[in-house]
Protein backbone atom coordinates (compact mmCIF):
# COMPACT_ATOMS: atom_id res chain seq x y z
CA UNK A 1 0.00 0.00 0.00
CA UNK A 2 1.20 3.36 -0.97
CA UNK A 3 1.57 6.02 1.07
CA UNK A 4 0.61 8.37 -1.63
CA UNK A 5 -3.06 8.79 -1.72
CA UNK A 6 -4.81 11.77 -2.72
CA UNK A 7 -5.37 10.92 -6.55
CA UNK A 8 -6.15 13.50 -9.01
CA UNK A 9 -10.08 13.09 -8.25
CA UNK A 10 -9.63 13.50 -4.13
CA UNK A 11 -7.37 16.75 -5.22
CA UNK A 12 -10.19 18.42 -7.20
CA UNK A 13 -12.62 18.08 -4.03
CA UNK A 14 -9.69 19.19 -1.90
CA UNK A 15 -8.84 22.29 -4.07
CA UNK A 16 -12.56 23.36 -4.33
CA UNK A 17 -12.76 22.87 0.14
CA UNK A 18 -9.50 24.79 0.46
CA UNK A 19 -10.05 27.65 -1.29
CA UNK A 20 -13.81 28.09 0.35
CA UNK A 21 -11.61 27.84 3.48
CA UNK A 22 -8.98 30.38 2.55
CA UNK A 23 -11.57 32.80 1.83
CA UNK A 24 -13.35 32.53 4.65
CA UNK A 25 -11.50 30.97 7.54
CA UNK A 26 -9.10 34.50 8.32
CA UNK A 27 -12.86 36.09 9.03
CA UNK A 28 -13.52 33.44 11.26
CA UNK A 29 -10.06 33.75 12.93
CA UNK A 30 -9.52 37.28 13.23
CA UNK A 31 -6.47 37.22 10.73
CA UNK A 32 -4.74 40.88 10.50
CA UNK A 33 -4.09 41.21 13.84
CA UNK A 34 -0.16 41.59 13.26
CA UNK A 35 -0.58 43.23 9.29
CA UNK A 36 -4.18 43.74 7.56
CA UNK A 37 -2.27 41.92 4.86
CA UNK A 38 -2.26 38.35 6.35
CA UNK A 39 -6.29 38.38 6.09
CA UNK A 40 -6.46 39.45 2.73
CA UNK A 41 -3.39 37.88 1.09
CA UNK A 42 -5.26 34.12 2.06
CA UNK A 43 -8.58 35.64 0.66
CA UNK A 44 -6.75 36.62 -2.50
CA UNK A 45 -5.37 33.29 -2.65
CA UNK A 46 -8.34 31.76 -1.74
CA UNK A 47 -10.42 33.29 -5.18
CA UNK A 48 -7.33 32.67 -7.19
CA UNK A 49 -7.28 28.98 -6.34
CA UNK A 50 -11.11 28.55 -6.88
CA UNK A 51 -10.62 30.28 -10.49
CA UNK A 52 -7.59 28.03 -10.79
CA UNK A 53 -9.73 24.98 -9.67
CA UNK A 54 -12.80 25.65 -12.33
CA UNK A 55 -9.98 26.25 -15.18
CA UNK A 56 -7.99 22.77 -14.41
CA UNK A 57 -7.71 20.04 -16.54
CA UNK A 58 -9.63 17.68 -14.37
CA UNK A 59 -13.16 16.24 -13.87
CA UNK A 60 -14.14 18.99 -11.79
CA UNK A 61 -12.72 21.52 -14.11
CA UNK A 62 -15.86 23.91 -15.41
CA UNK A 63 -13.93 25.00 -18.13
CA UNK A 64 -10.77 22.75 -18.48
CA UNK A 65 -8.71 25.21 -20.03
CA UNK A 66 -5.17 24.79 -17.90
CA UNK A 67 -3.13 21.85 -17.55
CA UNK A 68 -2.93 19.96 -14.22
CA UNK A 69 0.83 20.14 -14.40
CA UNK A 70 0.36 24.11 -13.95
CA UNK A 71 -2.04 23.68 -11.16
CA UNK A 72 0.79 21.58 -9.69
CA UNK A 73 3.30 24.23 -10.13
CA UNK A 74 1.08 27.20 -8.78
CA UNK A 75 0.68 24.56 -5.49
CA UNK A 76 4.76 24.95 -5.16
CA UNK A 77 4.04 29.22 -5.60
CA UNK A 78 1.50 28.59 -2.90
CA UNK A 79 3.61 26.78 -0.60
CA UNK A 80 6.71 28.86 -1.16
CA UNK A 81 4.51 32.22 -0.12
CA UNK A 82 2.86 30.63 2.49
CA UNK A 83 5.98 29.66 4.18
CA UNK A 84 7.86 33.06 3.74
CA UNK A 85 4.82 34.94 4.02
CA UNK A 86 5.29 35.93 7.89
CA UNK A 87 8.85 36.78 7.68
CA UNK A 88 8.74 38.74 4.54
CA UNK A 89 5.50 41.26 5.73
CA UNK A 90 6.18 40.34 9.73
CA UNK A 91 3.24 38.46 9.84
CA UNK A 92 3.16 37.30 13.90
CA UNK A 93 1.12 35.02 16.48
CA UNK A 94 -2.10 33.75 15.21
CA UNK A 95 -1.37 35.34 11.63
CA UNK A 96 2.23 34.02 11.18
CA UNK A 97 0.41 30.14 12.41
CA UNK A 98 -1.83 30.44 9.90
CA UNK A 99 0.23 30.50 7.01
CA UNK A 100 2.77 28.52 8.59
CA UNK A 101 0.30 25.49 9.32
CA UNK A 102 -1.32 26.10 5.65
CA UNK A 103 2.14 25.92 3.89
CA UNK A 104 3.35 22.47 5.39
CA UNK A 105 -0.51 21.42 4.47
CA UNK A 106 0.08 22.18 1.30
CA UNK A 107 3.44 20.17 1.29
CA UNK A 108 2.19 17.35 3.06
CA UNK A 109 -0.56 17.42 0.28
CA UNK A 110 1.91 17.39 -2.43
CA UNK A 111 4.02 15.22 -0.72
CA UNK A 112 1.57 12.61 -0.63
CA UNK A 113 -0.40 12.64 -4.24
CA UNK A 114 -0.47 9.89 -6.43
CA UNK A 115 1.98 10.44 -9.35
CA UNK A 116 0.22 10.85 -12.51
CA UNK A 117 0.58 8.00 -14.92
CA UNK A 118 0.57 9.03 -19.09
CA UNK A 119 -1.75 12.71 -18.12
CA UNK A 120 -0.95 15.71 -20.05
CA UNK A 121 -3.54 17.70 -19.41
Amino acid sequence: MSLRFFTRSIRAYLDYLVALALMGLPFLLGLGQSNPLALWLSVATGMAALVLTVLTGHHLGVWRLLPYKFHLAVDLWVVLTFLFAPGLFGFTGLDALFYWVNGAAVVAVISLSAPEQGVTA
